[in-house]
């Protein structure tokens, strides 16, 4: 049986550690490489670094946070934020990413997602999808750091993605996102019945039990959680015993 993966999530802007709710409201949660190698410590299987700023500033990734952060971690790490092509990959590649999530990018060029994984294996690439309730088993694809609402509904695209060689979904509920509220159980579970790539459910998580609905329940391959484990209102180590007890099969 494949194991869960817990997996924190680092927002940035301005070079520091930050989280809101739905996009919004961002505040303070500290140095990356600080939180970063916390997260180490408490035994994350993964972690994310997302440069939420990037794409709509135009701009690169932060590299040399990037290298940073990638020199104080053991664990796999994947950066996402302002990446726009091939080279762009490699830079992040060399600089310690062991994955690199598109978002912006490869909606605006989906050529790309085929184009990368050829070139460094469809188990680098993450496609990010940020999604918003339309109706009834529907949800928008939005871009930009959840500005820019396209006309993509996520299943779909997250179907296509998978097509074009991407090696994993991370897929964000906007309407969750910071609320504590739970995942969004729906659409995570219509994501991972569309692809056969593993699902990153990320978006809502508040309690316990909402780690093991988003496995048991919608089938997810790993959650990702930030505000939650940011400040400390639950740990690594809690959330896995939690699991192991309801025999939920996790990383050691």
């Amino acid at each position: 049986m494949l194991t869960k993966r817990i997996i924190p999530c680092l927002d940035i802007k301005d070079g520091r550690v930050v989280k809101g709710v739905k996009f919004l409201g961002l505040r303070d949660a500290g140095d990356p490489v600080k939180v970063a190698r916390a997260y180490e410590k408490q035994g994350a299987d993964e972690l994310v670094f997302l440069d939420i700023t990037a794409s709509y500033q135009k701009r690169k990734t932060l590299v040399k946070l990037v290298e940073a952060v990638a020199t104080n971690i053991f664990m796999p790490f994947t950066v996402g934020g302002g990446v726009g092509s091939v080279e762009d990959i490699r830079v992040l590649l060399n600089a310690g990413a062991d994955k690199v999530s598109l978002n912006t990018a490869a909606v605006n060029n989906p050529r790309l997602i085929a184009e990368a994984s050829r070139k460094f294996g469809s188990q680098c690439i993450v496609v990010a999808i940020d999604a918003k309730k339309m109706r009834t088993e529907q949800w928008q694809v939005y871009t930009h750091g959840g500005r820019t609402p396209v006309k993509l509904e996520a299943v779909a695209w997250a179907k296509k993605a998978a097509q074009l060689g991407a090696g994993e979904i991370l897929l964000t509920s906007m309407d969750c996102d910071g609320t504590k509220a739970g995942y969004d159980l729906k659409l995570t579970r219509a994501v991972v019945d569309a692809v056969n790539i593993p699902v990153i459910a990320s978006g809502g998580a508040g309690t316990l039990k909402d780690f093991y609905l988003v496995f048991t329940k919608a089938k997810a391959q790993a959650a990702l959680a930030a505000s939650l484990f940011h400040y400390r209102e639950l740990s690594i180590p809690q959330v896995k015993d939690y699991l192991r007890r309801n025999k939920v099969c996790v990383r050691a």
